[in-house]
Formats: C-alpha cells, sequence, structure tokens
C-alpha cells in the first residue's frame, strides 16, 4: 500500500540509529511490526490465568515425537 505520511525528521534519525536499518521505509514497517507483534501479547497476556490446563507440563516436554519415516 502506498502511503504518504509526514514524519518527525528527528524521530526517523532516532529510530533508524537505534534499530540500525538504513532506510526509512525499513524503518517504519519494523515500527508496524513491532507494534503489531505487541498489541498480539497483550491479548496473550489477557489470557494468563483464565485458560484452566490439566496435564503434566514435564512429561509434555519430556515426549518426543516418533520420528517421521520416509518410504
Amino acid at each position: 500500500m502506498r502511503t504518504n505520511i509526514v514524519i518527525d525528521d528527528e524521530l526517523m534519525v532516532e529510530a533508524m540509529q537505534a534499530s540500525g536499518l538504513k532506510t526509512k521505509r525499513e524503518t517504519v514497517e519494523a515500527a508496524l511490526r513491532l507494534l503489531a507483534r505487541r498489541s498480539r501479547q497483550a491479548g496473550a497476556l489477557y489470557l494468563f490465568g483464565k485458560i484452566d490446563w490439566k496435564g503434566d507440563l514435564d512429561a509434555e516436554r519430556r515426549d518426543d515425537p516418533e520420528p517421521t519415516r520416509r518410504p
């Protein structure tokens, strides 16, 4: 999607330096990805402690799936 926006020059320079990215486009896209990821994480945190799971987590961690056999 092509979009024209006005961004504070100092903020852009600071973000590019902080991220190590070379272009404004990369920097804006990285910032948007970060914002979207943080929003998804906040949604997951909302569920923390609200889902009742019964099982043995240690056993689940130890169980190895059967190796995949190829003909």
